[in-house]
């Protein structure tokens, strides 16, 4: 996808906004991935040096920061769907329609400034725990900063967090709206049919089953993500062994009906694949 979207916009002088929101998911699950694995392989096999310096406060910081952008780039990616895909006649409707492709940059922009901002308390919080692994100091001392620090912290991490509720909302109107509108199209089409199959009205039924599986798979990766992120599991826990399974197979599942659905990311492999073909002769 990253690089199917990317070759669309070196291609295209004015940048599609599909292609600018595809490339900035793509890249953000990459990366998410890809931190992931260090965070597991730092875990592993540096663990006395894990929460020495400030390792563990750039870690748990990115991390967040890129779970965050991966929950708004995805709910755009939804809004994005809606707009454009719906056959909604109300005025604000039309009016987004028409400047979708003006908003998308700002629309970005909005969700790494969110992001960033959201992930400002955990940094202070993550740093606070790390001085408390680090830190000698009496059983008392301790509790009594780690209480300080909750006091200081909770209502700032709350309010943040309420930021995380934003793009769920997004993500589960726009999808409910764009099956709504989908489905009422398909019932007026096989009114409307000869009795033989129309291939319109198939793909109209495709598009719902792709829609309905971006939309669980995006609220179950948003379960997972706060079970994980308010510690309703012991570590090490299975339960919270499964979250953090399912926060990484979700994304999987993601790209994969994204593939599916779109025939320019199906045909995208076959395309390089000739490619080669022809260099190797």
């Amino acid at each position: 996808i990253l690089a199917s979207s990317s070759l669309s916009c070196v291609r295209s002088k004015p940048w599609s906004p599909y292609d600018m929101i595809m490339i900035s998911l793509s890249s953000s699950r990459i990366t998410l991935q890809c931190w992931i694995v260090l965070d597991l392989f730092l875990t592993i096999f540096c663990d006395p040096s894990y929460f020495e310096e400030n390792i563990f406060v750039v870690i748990k910081t990115v991390y967040m920061f890129l779970n965050y952008s991966c929950l708004w780039f995805g709910a755009w990616l939804s809004v994005f769907y809606c707009i454009k895909v719906a056959s909604f006649t109300q005025s604000y409707f039309i009016w987004m329609k028409q400047r979708i492709a003006r908003l998308v940059p700002w629309m970005l922009l909005t969700s790494w400034l969110c992001s960033f901002t959201a992930t400002i308390p955990f940094a202070w919080d993550a740093h606070g725990e790390r001085n408390n692994f680090t830190a000698p100091s009496s059983m008392t001392n301790c509790s009594e900063i780690r209480t300080t620090r909750k006091d200081s912290l909770g209502l700032l991490i709350l309010l943040c967090n309420a930021g995380i509720g934003v793009p769920l909302l997004l993500c589960i109107v726009s999808s409910v709206l764009l099956i709504h509108s989908l489905w009422l199209h398909t019932r007026q089409m096989q009114n409307n049919a000869s009795g033989f199959r129309d291939p319109s009205s198939e793909a109209h039924i495709s598009a719902i089953k792709s829609v309905c599986s971006l939309l669980i798979l995006y609220v179950t990766y948003f379960i997972a993500f706060i079970f994980l992120l308010y510690n309703f599991f012991l570590r090490f826990s299975t339960p919270k062994s499964v979250c953090i399974a399912v926060m990484a197979a979700c994304p999987t599942g993601h790209t994969i009906v994204l593939i599916w659905s779109n025939p320019k990311f199906r045909e995208f492999p076959a395309k390089i694949w000739q490619c080669t073909k022809c260099h190797v002769r």
